[in-house]
């Protein structure tokens, strides 16, 4: 989607002019993968719009391969606009202009799904499967099993928004949470979608996926991994302390480094703080999306110490820095 964000602070109905940008979860993720020295593509679907435009040109200047975009003429590239949150309780407004966008019109049969299973890894969002009932098949037919598919992965996504007048929305999300082998969720969102209180039951829902990944927000996050012969391995990984400038993007740059990591073979521990550093990227920027940390710099963050980590804080800006790790860790 394009996004339009305010310009200054305050209700929808107040703010008087806003900048564009561009949004989405899964482009939002193969922008940062993109940006992280890894081969991308997005696969989807915009209007043949001047938005579409903008989307188009603005993902590929990421490095992202956009070959596989569909353009649609009949349907209008999805938009939505948003406030400025509130710092302190996170309060914000979100206005969706998305229905009969050329996003929602997705299908299996319109769909380069080789192109989509082409990589080594298939990221995918339960906020796709909220779009209609032809995204919803398609979802479906990407996260059937299938012999020689990549590696899927799954961002939960819960918007109930998104899924009003269908309360079969939580059961759908985990119905395709079940047929991924990578799913990231967040400890709220399984509360308010599942009913399920806490990272152990959680698992116990989602016992299929050889890897999950429950998020706590400032706490940190857990991942469960699989072992072939002991059962689940579990490790648990504090977040840094961050100075936040908005809370939109976090959850897809967290899957972006976390699948980085993965992608290069790191150890548990150290995908749980590359996705907690990419996270604090996109935390302490105003949009969507940020310049992820050079890898050598999120390389000597991961590989602190535990009493290192625990003192490290990131504000705006810290992306930028020169990358000595001495410099990034500060006694609060």
């Amino acid at each position: 989607m394009v996004t339009f964000l305010p310009t200054r602070a305050g209700r929808l109905a107040d703010v008087p002019s806003f900048e564009r940008g561009i949004g989405g979860a899964e482009s939002n993720v193969a922008c940062v993968l993109a940006r992280s020295g890894h081969s991308a593509r997005w696969v989807g679907r915009v209007g043949t719009d001047g938005f579409g435009d903008h989307l188009v040109e603005a993902i590929t200047a990421y490095g992202v391969d956009t070959s596989a975009v569909r353009r649609d003429p009949a349907r209008p590239t999805g938009v939505y606009f948003r406030t400025a949150g509130d710092r302190a309780t996170d309060a914000h407004e979100v206005a969706y202009y998305r229905a009969g966008s050329a996003a929602s019109a997705m299908t299996a049969r319109n769909t380069d799904l080789a192109a989509a299973r082409s990589g080594r890894v298939l990221h995918l969002s339960g906020i796709t499967a909220a779009l209609s009932d032809g995204c919803l098949d398609l979802m479906r037919e990407l996260t059937a099993p299938r012999a020689g598919r990549p590696l899927v992965s799954f961002d939960v996504n819960h918007r109930p928004a998104l899924w009003h007048g269908r309360p079969d929305g939580p059961r759908v999300l985990l119905g395709l949470a079940r047929g991924a082998d990578l799913v990231f969720v967040g400890d709220d969102e399984a509360r308010a979608a599942w009913g399920l209180c806490g990272a152990r039951a959680i698992r116990e829902a989602l016992p299929e996926p050889a890897v999950l990944v429950v998020k706590d927000g400032e706490a940190g996050a857990v991942v469960f991994e699989r072992s072939p012969d002991a059962g689940d391995r579990t490790v648990f990984v504090p977040a840094p302390r961050v100075d936040v400038v908005a809370a939109v993007g976090a959850g897809d740059a967290f899957a972006a480094g976390f699948l980085s990591a993965t992608l290069r073979g790191l150890p548990a521990r150290d995908r749980l703080r590359h996705g907690h550093l990419t996270a604090a990227a996109a935390l302490t920027v105003p949009g969507d999306l940020a310049e992820p940390p050079a890898r050598r710099h999120a390389d000597r963050l991961a590989a602190l110490d535990d009493r290192a980590w625990g003192t490290l804080r990131l504000g705006p800006g810290w992306t930028e820095a020169d990358a000595r790790a001495a410099e990034e860790v500060r006694t609060p």
